[in-house]
């Protein structure tokens, strides 16, 4: 066996590496990349400046940071999207294998009947073949322990090409992971101030009830001394009830987000009833915000990188199809100990050795190999198109969530300004009251709605919040970089 001159050839032909080279994601929204700043970024508060990653810290609350670190440790939700990466890592591992001769051992035992062989006379025992009769028949039997080996040649890169392809997979899974870390910071500090947000509420709505059962005691003392009439006092019945009524749905409210905080963290519902019952103020967004730019957007976030990398891996798809329109070569070793009786597997002086190189090429397969490639070449531009329209989207929820993060905070100015005047208003009837010249009940009609007022900006400090949290989201804040060697194991 002589393939030693087929050793130059495969060593040029292996140089050659079918498909498209990546050349990288196409252009989008480059109007936007190079303008160096968000349309709707108008509002003082936005800096031109990156975004911190762990922005939830800038909100300055220590149980909203315990619990975003709690849920990044424990929801599965990560733990899946950690197993997704193990399993591409795992798959660059077996396309590097496939490139690697293979090689097993193997042990053979042949017996077989041949009929019309005749080999002399000889026994058709151990010897290894004889006439065993009338039926003209012989027996053969064939013992061998040895190695195979095989191996296939990546003349034309199609192997390359896989473990490129394997690469760029296990990318796009460490980018959708960093996207699972953005939605999951994003949905705890969304619920956190939902619950704070109604928790507040809950205690203002059981000041309104309050205020409306005084001033419904004192219409009806009003109402016996023949000075206030019974529409009046059904008005205010009417409002007292209302008011008992929306307090329902708030309590329901509630017990809600505990439970989705829970289980965002990676608990049962009802374990952080306990430590979140405590009501607290909601957390307020600082005076400035690092907003970056759409061309720090485009770069950084993640489901853009994953997006891309996902591009990235199809295009080299299009080569692992593409090699196999091509010829293969392909090696068989064979190395062995073996003869006619069991004791040859064991004489070195029967070593039996096999080399057989096959060349196989499906030229004539009806255009199947080809209409693979078609597929690939269609599967790379489903990805550019899913790249672009990524882009575009991302864009678009930058673009709104600053637009309606500024409108809120020239909301919550007005209304705090209505709330700044209807607690003047209070405080100078109750001196009236105080003087003789007002009525008690005309200040209680104040003091409630002083306390609208209050609960209108209660709401906006909560949306206002809420939209802060949609602006980090939307940026794609939220994740830390992690090295393969940093996904922790399966459980």
């Amino acid at each position: 066996m002589k393939i030693t001159p087929l050793l130059p050839l495969l060593g040029l032909l292996a140089a050659c590496t079918v498909g498209p080279d990546y050349a990288g994601p196409p252009a989008t929204a480059s109007d936007a990349a190079t303008r160096g700043r968000f349309v709707r970024a108008t509002d003082p508060a936005f800096v031109p400046t990156p975004g911190l990653a762990r922005w939830w810290e800038t909100l300055n609350d220590p149980t909203l940071t315990a619990l975003v670190d709690d849920a990044l440790a424990h929801n599965p939700s990560i733990d899946q999207a950690q197993a997704r990466i193990r399993e591409a890592l795992a798959r660059i591992t077996q396309q590097r294998s496939g490139q690697l001769p293979g090689v097993s051992a193997n042990a053979t035992y042949v017996h077989a009947e041949v009929p019309g062989i005749d080999l002399g006379g000889q026994s058709g025992g151990q010897g290894g073949g004889g006439d065993s009769g009338g039926g003209g028949s012989t027996s053969l039997q064939f013992y061998n322990l040895g190695l195979n080996v095989g191996w296939e040649a990546d003349i034309f890169g199609g192997g390359r090409r896989g473990i490129e392809q394997s690469r760029r997979t296990a990318e796009a899974r460490f980018a959708d992971l960093a996207d699972a870390q953005v939605s999951l910071s994003a949905q705890v500090a969304q619920a956190y101030v939902s619950l704070r947000d109604v928790q507040a509420r809950i205690r203002l709505n059981q000041q309104s009830t309050a205020l409306q059962q005084r001033q419904l005691a004192l219409t009806r003392q009003r109402f016996a001394a023949g000075t206030a009439s019974t529409l009046d006092v059904e008005r205010l019945q009417t409002a007292l009830e209302t008011s008992e009524a929306q307090a329902v749905p708030l309590g329901a409210q509630r017990d809600e987000y505990l439970g989705q905080i829970a289980i965002l963290t990676g608990r049962a519902p009802g374990a952080l009833d306990a430590t979140l019952s405590t009501v607290a103020p909601v957390p307020l967004p600082p005076a400035q915000v690092p907003v970056g730019d759409p061309a720090m957007l485009i770069a950084s976030r993640p489901d853009i990188r994953s997006a891309e990398r996902q591009l990235a891996a199809a295009t080299a798809g299009i080569g692992v199809s593409k090699a196999r329109e091509l010829p293969a070569v392909r090696f068989l070793g064979l190395l062995g100990l073996g003869g006619t009786s069991p004791g040859d597997v064991f004489d070195l002086g029967k070593l039996t050795a096999l080399g057989a190189p096959t060349l196989s090429w499906s030229f004539l397969d009806f255009g199947k190999a080809r209409a693979a490639t078609r597929a690939s070449e269609a599967q790379r531009d489903q990805a550019e198109a899913g790249y672009r329209q990524t882009v575009l989207q991302a864009l678009q929820e930058a673009e709104t969530s600053l637009s309606r993060f500024g409108n809120l905070r020239a909301q919550l100015g007005n209304l705090a300004r209505a709330e700044a005047a209807a607690a003047r208003a209070a405080t100078l009837n109750d001196q009236r009251v105080r003087a003789g010249t007002s009525a008690t009940i005309d200040q209680l009609d104040i003091e409630r709605q002083r306390l609208s007022a209050a609960i209108a900006v209660a709401q906006a400090k909560a949306q206002l919040t809420t939209s802060y949290i949609a602006v980090q989201k939307s940026l794609g804040l939220g994740w830390t970089p992690q090295r393969a060697d940093a996904v922790p194991p399966a459980r």
